[in-house]
């Protein structure tokens, strides 16, 4: 049976939101187990992450989605101390041919989003990991709302600074966030059925 994990951080609960929603996404694929995994900072001592149990289900799932909120530009610390402690995956080269994707959450439409969706993207390419990304075109031929554009270019990305994601999830935040996971659900079944 074919796993799909969602590890992630989040600081103050929009990031769980649109977490939630992906991983509800990859549970609705017939056949396909997920894990929702939060990063504690309780598993970061001295800097380090680290949690063998998240590692195990990790290396048993055949695609992991990352998430962390975009802080000054980038993924939370937390996240990052989880992404560093990834070494030995490189290494031994465990991860490589999982599917991977990524989301994030920023207080402002831009808010540096890119940087973190660019971070995933380049930790997934170093663990010889398979990037899901959004097929569309970076023209608004769609009618595709700008803003929304700005939101998943190379991922999922949403604005949580209003409490929106939080506290009923604002309407283009759900809009990408079933987007996202129409995508993965799709990758997952050409994967799993192809």
């Amino acid at each position: 049976m074919p796993t799909v994990s969602v590890i992630y951080f989040s600081g103050s609960g929009h990031t769980t939101k649109l977490a939630e929603a992906v991983q509800k996404g990859a549970a609705s694929v017939a056949g396909v187990q997920t894990n929702l995994i939060a990063i504690s900072g309780d598993d970061i001592v001295k800097g380090r992450y680290a949690n063998d149990e998240v590692f195990a289900k990790l290396d048993a799932s055949d695609a992991i989605i990352f998430g962390s909120p975009t802080f000054m530009g980038g993924p939370a610390a937390q996240f990052k101390a989880f992404a560093d402690a990834t070494g030995p995956k490189w290494y031994a080269g465990a991860w490589r041919d999982k599917l991977a994707a990524g989301f994030t959450v920023s207080s402002g439409p831009s808010g540096d989003k890119l940087s973190t969706l660019h971070y995933f993207f380049t930790l997934a390419m170093q663990l010889g990991m398979i990037w899901i990304g959004f097929p569309e075109t970076p023209m608004n031929d769609k009618g595709i709302k700008p803003f929304e554009q700005l939101q998943r270019r190379d991922g999922a990305g949403g604005t949580g600074g209003d409490g929106r994601c939080a506290q009923r999830g604002g309407q283009t935040d759900r809009r990408i966030a079933r987007q996202a996971r129409g995508r993965i659900r799709g990758q997952i079944e050409e994967v799993k059925f192809g």
